[in-house]
């Protein structure tokens, strides 16, 4: 997997800790580019402490199921994405545009009691994000273009075409993913599909309750 200047053929490549983002509804995917706009002072930290080491972040979700730690902050989902500072860029108003890109699925294996404002966690990275499977199953690609045409006539929105033809499954699976604006639980399931096929699978399954059930906006979440 290459993400900017650098390529991660294998988990040593990755750190074993790294700074971690936790923001629900949030999802970065492997070959994926997540754009955020830093301001709180503990996550300026943070882009700060990335870009003095290796530039990784990793995004997490809050527990789906609201538990907490002592301290009152939420405890995080199990799978996260590291990514990549690919860009970054200061505003003049104290705040960072950042875009991450991701690199790999990962295990969080536990929580450090660290005295940096951000949390840190040590991680497990998920290999088989970093090469290609020649032997993965083949996308349906056919119904995931129907879901997206779709969804986007039920929302009123337009699609570059030309550009969604040409993407290769990978790319288009996981932008796809990224893209639609669905609840949290939704977006861990995406995130710990197992396969692209799956990832895709569960996309289409997902995309089509919400058009069933006549709510395709960025407000819906399953039940």
């Amino acid at each position: 997997m290459k993400a900017g200047n650098f390529s991660y053929r294998s988990g040593r490549d990755i750190d074993s800790v790294i700074p971690v983002f936790p923001l629900s509804a949030a999802l970065l995917l492997p070959g994926g580019r997540l754009p955020l706009n830093i301001f709180e002072p503990r996550y300026l930290a943070m882009t700060d402490h990335a870009l003095s080491g290796g530039r990784l972040i990793g995004m997490v979700q809050p527990r789906l199921d609201g538990a907490t730690r002592p301290d009152g902050e939420p405890a995080l989902c199990d799978v996260g994405c590291v990514g990549r500072l690919g860009s970054v860029s200061e505003t003049g108003d104290g705040r960072y545009l950042i875009t991450l890109i991701g690199i790999c699925r990962f295990r969080l294996l536990e929580e450090l009691s660290v005295k940096t404002p951000f949390r840190q966690c040590r991680i497990l990275p998920f290999e088989s994000d970093l090469h290609d499977d020649p032997e993965e199953p083949e996308v349906d690609r056919a119904a995931l273009l129907r879901a997206f045409r779709a969804y986007l006539e039920a929302n009123d929105l337009e699609a570059d075409w030309d550009s969604v033809h040409q993407a290769e499954d990978a790319s288009l699976v996981n932008a796809l993913s990224m893209m639609v604006p669905y609840g949290p639980a939704e977006k861990q399931a995406l995130l710990e599909a197992p396969d692209l096929k799956t990832r895709a699978d569960t996309l289409i399954a997902i995309t089509e309750i919400v058009l069933a059930q006549g709510e395709g906006d960025a407000t819906h979440r399953l039940q």
